[in-house]
């Protein structure tokens, strides 16, 4: 009897959790955050060493791996990818927004790009902070995941064009000013770690740290959250759907247990070796 009862313990460790749950995520989302969020991760992980070289802990990096030149490769490996699945999702975009005319892309409830209630959610966030109104209800995006978003469009273009112009400088000096090149070295690192503390610290607490989401926001990871989340988290999304009668469409299956444990063991690596990064950047100007 002792296997049928192992057998019976695995059985319920892959069953799912009780309740409904709602895909928020496609598979293909998922996975091109997945993509984003590791090579951010390896560019950091690469790119603070050469920024403060002089540190010791970047030294010992570098000896560790084989040296700066070693670093400087995977930083332009992690790049490479990078910028690929930048442009996968551009084209994804273009493909949905103009060429089918797909409702929604551009403007709307389900949009990513800010219109005014994002103004008034944002001010009234405030309100909410201090205690002069009632917390504001969201629909399916929120001002600061729309913020987070263009951030990115933000970094490619500003952070890489300037890694890219230190990269192929003898390309981008037919029709830029030596001066132009000189300014480029110092744009990609500055705004680059500007990106870096903001990424390691507000978007880590705007996503995993607050109190609705502590210790750590799993949709991302499993592509569905719970009815109860839903409600609270989307409220106006939530009800806009019922009253359209297309919530059950959004109906998807529950994360197994070894799903939520194996998101728990890459988020809390990825948010471990993040604050990790911070910390070392704080040390490098003050130690």
């Amino acid at each position: 009897m002792p296997d049928l009862e192992q057998a019976a313990d695995r059985t319920a460790e892959q069953r799912p959790a009780a309740g409904r749950h709602f895909m928020r995520f496609t598979r293909a989302q998922r996975y091109l955050h997945a993509v984003l969020f590791t090579t951010f991760l390896g560019l950091a992980g690469t790119g603070l060493p050469l920024r403060f070289s002089e540190s010791i802990w970047a030294r010992g990096l570098a000896s560790a791996v084989g040296g700066f030149g070693a670093i400087l490769f995977f930083h332009k490996l992690c790049a490479i990818v990078l910028t690929g699945a930048f442009l996968v999702h551009v084209k994804d975009i273009f493909t949905r927004g103009v060429l089918h005319r797909e409702k929604g892309i551009f403007w709307g409830s389900t949009s990513m790009v800010a219109n005014w209630k994002d103004v008034k959610d944002l001010f009234g966030h405030m309100r909410w902070f201090l205690g002069l109104g009632p917390k504001p209800q969201f629909e399916r995006y929120a001002y600061w995941e729309k913020f987070d978003y263009w951030a990115v469009f933000w970094g490619m273009l500003v952070i890489g064009f300037s890694g890219y112009a230190m990269w192929f400088a003898p390309f981008f000096a037919h029709f830029l000013p030596g001066w132009a090149l000189n300014a480029v070295l110092v744009i990609h690192s500055e705004e680059g770690l500007l990106a870096i503390l903001f990424i390691f610290s507000i978007h880590f607490v705007n996503t995993h740290l607050r109190p609705d989401s502590f210790p750590m926001d799993m949709v991302v990871f499993t592509g569905v959250e719970s009815e109860e989340e839903f409600k609270h988290k989307r409220t106006l999304e939530y009800e806009r759907l019922a009253s359209q009668g297309k919530l059950e469409a959004r109906l998807g299956e529950a994360p197994q247990t070894w799903q939520i444990n194996f998101s728990k063991v890459i988020g809390f690596t990825a948010i471990f070796i993040g604050l990790t990064l911070l910390v070392l950047t704080l040390s490098a100007y003050f130690i």
